[in-house]
């Protein structure tokens, strides 16, 4: 199994460096501690995933390549944004479902900043056929979902579901359902806070698998909810 020693002091320092000079004519200088400092670490992260997801599920794919795989780009896409940095100040990957190219399906992600590194997985804001499939499982099963949400690891871990909720109920549900309240989210994620001290350490690779594990009962949720496997 791949082994990762955690993430050094370069990878933090160069972020905090960015954050300050968030323009291309900094990163162009920069773009080798870029490439060894950021790109690398990530991609051996991510390699280090790979075989401990597996063994949590063989449907997601944690693919190392640093342009193409599970890591995002470090550029934003400013076309529809006031806030016109052209890069972003994290570093973060996501492993998707290996049918997430084709259909809605939920994954993990974690994101790592110099003052913010958090990890979890779920479903964020899918489309209006798949959002449906969730909430008439959770409406049509509430006992299957309850065993997802009063779960003492779930619980314990990341203190509940996630993700921006209707006003009102959506058209056609109960509004006295039990779980009306998830009901009317528009995602379904769950996420834990851990620290960049926590990242710098060789623990950091398990933390991060752990934490996968125990979102199981709601990635197997959402998973049969789409009919998608898990």
């Amino acid at each position: 199994m791949t082994e990762f020693a955690g993430f050094r002091r370069d990878f933090f320092v160069f972020f905090r460096e960015l954050k300050a000079n968030n323009g291309r004519a900094w990163f162009e200088e920069n773009k080798p501690r870029f490439r060894e400092d950021v790109q690398g670490p990530m991609s051996d992260f991510i390699a280090a995933m790979a075989p401990r997801l597996a063994k949590i599920s063989k449907q997601f794919v944690a693919d190392p390549r640093p342009n193409g795989g599970s890591m995002f780009r470090i550029h934003r896409d400013v076309r529809f944004s006031k806030d016109k940095r052209p890069y972003k100040e994290h570093a973060a990957c996501q492993f998707r479902h290996r049918l997430g190219r084709d259909v809605h399906a939920p994954g993990f992600y974690v994101h790592i900043a110099p003052d913010e590194v958090f990890f979890g997985g779920g479903l964020w804001m899918p489309d209006p056929d798949a959002l449906l499939k969730i909430r008439q499982r959770i409406a049509e099963r509430p006992a299957e979902w309850n065993k997802v949400v009063a779960s003492k690891p779930f619980v314990a871990a990341f203190g509940g579901i996630e993700g921006n909720q209707l006003t009102r109920p959506p058209r056609g549900f109960d509004a006295t359902h039990p779980f009306i309240a998830d009901i009317r989210r528009k995602s379904f994620v769950a996420g834990a806070d851990s620290s960049a001290k926590a990242a710098m350490s060789d623990a950091f690779v398990e933390e991060v698998t752990q934490a996968f594990r125990t979102l199981t009962p709601l990635m197997r949720f959402l998973c049969a909810a789409l009919a998608v496997p898990y």
